[in-house]
């Protein structure tokens, strides 16, 4: 077989949503995002599309959609957010709609 490495820009980290929670409604210029359901139940909305996800189902969002993930089952969700771009800061957020105010 063959292997190379990747020498691409990407970010790493698993997330945790508890029940009847869920992240801002958001969009970014320079990152796309993928996320991979370890545990519990996911929906995400991209734009105007909701989409149920549960353990090991895997959802891309590309650079420059709206999206949001929300826990709507009965246990902690657990999932695994691979961002890919040039820049990962906190000024690449452009948030629509926020539970805890950090909209504008």
């Amino acid at each position: 077989g063959d292997h190379r490495d990747l020498h691409y820009p990407l970010r790493r980290q698993r997330q945790m949503c508890i029940r009847d929670r869920r992240f801002s409604l958001q969009r970014h210029q320079r990152r796309a995002e993928h996320w991979f359901i370890v545990s519990g139940e996911g929906r995400v909305t991209l734009d105007e599309e909701l989409i149920t996800l549960k353990p090991g189902e895997a959802v891309d969002i590309l650079t420059g959609t709206m999206h949001r993930m929300e826990n709507p089952g009965e246990e902690e969700l657990s999932f695994i957010e691979v961002q890919t771009g040039d820049y990962f800061g906190e000024d690449d957020i452009e948030r629509f709609e926020d539970d805890f105010g950090r909209t504008g």
